[in-house]
């Protein structure tokens, strides 16, 4: 077999088995003298394997690429959630998955929290999360897991994995699926300001029970997409699949004023489709223009008699959602705005909820399945032109390309993009830094580690003190 077959027949979806810590690592070019900081990433990471487990629900792992005056050192480890305390002392899998404990499991384990989407930093904590439960509290020198984080008990049940941080104010808006239980419809959001205090809690209906990974807010509004992955708790105890794909639901997003009240929200309504991730929205003249990537087929997940969906239609592209508040259709317009397939976008966060004009994603080889197959990086403007795209080696892939200012007054887009790289040759892991608006050159350094980073979700950087 040509070395070129084996690198296409292994991915990096798997879990490393160990924890480590990497104080000095080889540097390929110049680290920039001025990012200095550290960049937390989130992904699952199973502690044991458990039977038909989904990839989403794997225990989550952080890694911590720490840069400093030209310096690199990494450490990592699992966030020790309740579920991954109690599976370490049995010494095997208690949880299945999405909450569903097995069979043998004890019956006072409730909890199969995994903490492994994405990790923030607001009000001087450092908070791993998972849509499902609480954010949990981590010390950001060691790693160290703090426990649950409930905002002195005035925020309760689910939480996203993608608050937005107004980037005038500090606020952190968010808001939770299955609010009223597991795969039930109802959604809860609120607010937590600078000084770490929820200000707005409460909960609503929606048309029907979704899996609402991401949401969108702007300086006014806030919107939150009802997509048809839907949940069922009767699928789920018949043995069918909790979530699946069905598109005769329609795709329903409901928009409400920010100062408003939920049952004040404004339902519009646009053929069936599904996304996992919002690049950025903003108000235009009566208008909302949000950026997303679009999936015409929710990928990851059967129709609910067991189906694949089509691969030919479960990527997702550039698309952008329009929004007339004039009150003369319920309706709102999806327009493609590029045919690459991507995921994982992201901006400079101090455009959050503004008009930009740059934004990242990693973009895929369209000869490969989506997910295991993210083998680039494309740097786009405020209309989703592309203005530069680099390329990994052929077998390799890339995470979320995390953008860093390069001072806080430097201009937009003026700044790093770091992303983790995997080199399927070598079977192991580089930071790769490049220069924001010029991804086309290729990363300035690349920080080598001696093993690999699964692929994951989301990561956020957190500057020097």
């Amino acid at each position: 077999m040509q070395p070129d077959a084996i690198i296409e027949r292994r991915n990096n979806l798997g879990p490393i088995p160990f924890e480590a810590d990497a104080p000095f690592l080889r540097i390929v070019g110049e680290l920039p003298r001025d990012l200095n900081g550290t960049l937390y990433r989130n992904g699952p990471n199973p502690q044991f394997d458990a039977p038909s487990a989904h990839w989403f629900v794997g225990d989550g792992m952080l890694h911590a690429f720490h840069l400093e005056n030209g310096r690199a050192s990494y450490r990592n480890r699992w966030v020790r959630t309740p579920k991954w305390l109690a599976e370490h002392d049995a010494g095997r899998a208690l949880f299945g998955g999405f909450g569903r404990k097995l069979p043998d499991a004890p019956q006072d384990l409730t909890d199969g929290g995994v903490a492994n989407t994405n990790i923030i930093f607001h009000a001087g904590k450092l908070l791993a999360l998972e849509e499902a439960h609480l954010p949990t509290e981590i010390e950001p020198g060691t790693l160290a897991t703090r426990g649950y984080h409930n905002y002195q008990g005035r925020v309760a049940g689910s939480f996203t994995a993608h608050p937005k941080t107004d980037p005038a104010t500090g606020e952190l808006v968010f808001f939770g699926y299955n609010a009223a239980g597991p795969l039930t419809p109802s959604l809860s959001w609120g607010s937590i300001d600078v000084t770490g205090k929820a200000t707005r809690f409460e909960r609503f209906e929606a048309p029907y029970a979704s899996m609402v990974h991401d949401f969108i807010v702007t300086e006014n509004h806030v919107l939150f997409p009802i997509l048809p992955i839907t949940g069922s708790m009767e699928r789920a105890m018949s043995g069918r699949p909790p979530y699946a794909w069905e598109p005769d639901k329609g795709a329903y997003v409901g928009v409400m004023k920010r100062n408003g009240a939920a049952k004040d929200i404004v339902w519009f309504r646009a053929e069936a489709c599904y996304v996992f991730h919002v690049m950025n929205a903003w108000e235009d003249d009566g208008r909302i223009v949000a950026d997303v990537m679009q999936f015409e087929e929710a990928p990851l997940f059967p129709h609910p008699d067991g189906r694949p969906t089509d691969p030919e239609k479960s990527r997702a592209r550039h698309c952008r959602w329009t929004f007339d508040l004039s009150g003369n259709t319920d309706r709102f317009q999806q327009t493609y705005l590029d045919d690459l397939t991507g995921e994982f976008p992201r901006i400079d966060d101090r455009r959050a909820g503004l008009k930009s004009h740059h934004g990242w994603y990693a973009c895929a080889n369209p000869k490969l399945p989506m997910f295991g197959a993210l083998s680039g990086v494309v740097h786009v403007d405020g209309n989703g032109k592309r203005l530069g795209q680099y390329l990994l080696p052929a077998g390799d892939t890339i995470s979320e390309p995390v953008f860093v200012e390069r001072a806080r007054d430097a201009a937009e887009g003026d700044g790093w993009l770091l992303a983790v790289v995997w080199r399927a040759r070598e079977n192991r892991s580089d930071l790769a830094v490049f220069n924001a608006t010029d991804v086309e050159a290729g990363p300035v350094a690349l920080v080598q580690l001696g093993h690999r980073v699964p692929d994951g979700f989301h990561g956020n950087w957190v500057g020097a003190a």
